[in-house]
């Protein structure tokens, strides 16, 4: 079928709407009808080369819709299911998956690829036939999407579509980091460094796990008044100024957990966060920065005698299979808010003045909706 995409030719073009060629599901595939994608920084890293992949590119890994075909094989899934993608695909069957992991899925090893689980092709072509990479294998800045149902969970139909969208990434990574790799429990000491669209969900998990300080650190006004509605219990534009005042509201024991959410991380970030941790305390470094960054700043002699972890996060830890479920019964219970996050909608044909207004802290996490027109 012919459908219409962002599409990214080169790094350090501009998002571009084209039409393109989408195949029909094959073997353990289906095909979803997306009512939003959200709109989140790692597919920005591909404007700016900092994540390697073929090019074109079509962008987007944040998606929910409705099943609209279903591929030979697949018994799980239906048309008229109500599913979220997930950024990591979960086959259920690797040494990781099998283990627990599914976040280490095997099958993640092909996300910046664009060949399809099934067979190796790709589902997406130019008009004139030239492959098109999906972003992680998804590609949700369009309204159609043919993929693996390893990258789908199914969720219930009282759930909010739209709102869903941000299950597939965001909300389970940010919220993961604190509540599951972070290991929050009650009575800690949180610093979430960064609240665009993971962070804002790290302060959410930290504060569900039952954290007594969490503190959110980000330069922009709006993006701290944010974490303090949704659960933040102190703010500061910087690492250096939290510092000092971090040692004071916890009587010199600093942070048991250093959440690192930034957009774009740096190895000069990891210094600064150490600082802030508690002996025997953990920084997280779950923001993205650039493939070919390899020198990272730290004090090895207070890592070692004061017996500090440096943790990288994917997907907050978590496997999608139980983090997403996990995460809805939390969004039921009121415990997980889902509407205060998307800031401004937006059409795709609008998907550059949404990165504009990302990059300039206009946003926690703009969602481009799915309208009539587009299908």
């Amino acid at each position: 079928m012919k459908t219409k995409g962002a599409i990214l030719h080169a790094p350090g073009e501009k998002w571009k709407i084209e039409e393109f060629e989408l195949g029909d599901p094959v073997a353990g595939e289906v095909q979803v009808k997306l009512v939003s994608s959200g709109l989140c920084h790692s597919d920005h890293h591909l404007r700016t080369g900092e994540s390697p992949a073929p090019m074109p590119v079509l962008g987007g890994h944040e998606g929910a819709g409705v099943v609209s075909k279903v591929g030979p094989g697949v018994t799980h899934l239906k048309e008229g299911d109500h599913v979220v993608t997930a950024f990591i695909p979960a086959c259920g069957v690797c040494d990781p998956c099998s283990r627990g992991h599914g976040n280490f899925c095997d099958e993640g090893a092909r996300l910046l690829t664009g060949l399809s689980i099934a067979d190796d092709t790709n589902r997406q072509t130019t008009l004139d036939g030239q492959p098109i990479t999906p972003m992680c294998l998804l590609g949700t800045f369009a309204p159609y999407i043919t993929v693996n149902q390893a990258s789908v969970v199914k969720i219930e139909d009282d759930i909010p579509l739209q709102q869903a969208a941000l299950l597939g990434c965001g909300v389970a990574t940010g919220w993961g980091s604190a509540s599951s790799i972070g290991g929050t429990v009650a009575g800690d000491v949180v610093v979430v460094v960064g609240i665009g669209g993971v962070g804002i969900n790290s302060v959410q998990g930290a504060k569900a796990s039952g954290a007594r300080i969490i503190v959110a650190v980000d330069p922009v006004p709006f993006k701290r008044q944010m974490a303090e509605k949704l659960g933040a219990t102190h703010t500061f534009e910087s690492m250096e100024e939290a510092l000092p005042v971090l040692g004071e509201i916890s009587w010199g024991k600093m942070a048991n957990t250093t959440i690192i959410t930034v957009g774009r991380i740096e190895g000069s970030m990891i210094a600064p966060a150490l600082a802030l941790t508690a002996k025997g305390g953990q920084v997280i470094v779950t923001g993205m920065g650039n493939y070919a960054d390899m020198d990272v700043q730290l004090n090895l002699f207070e890592l070692t005698l004061l017996q500090k972890r440096v943790q990288g996060a994917i997907f907050g830890g978590s496997s999608p299979r139980t983090q997403v479920p996990t995460l809805l019964n939390e969004y039921r219970a009121g415990r997980l808010n889902l509407d205060d996050l998307v800031t401004q909608t937006y059409r795709l044909d609008q998907i550059n003045e949404a990165y504009d207004d990302m990059l300039e802290g206009n946003n926690i996490r703009g969602m481009i909706v799915y309208g009539d027109d587009d299908y």
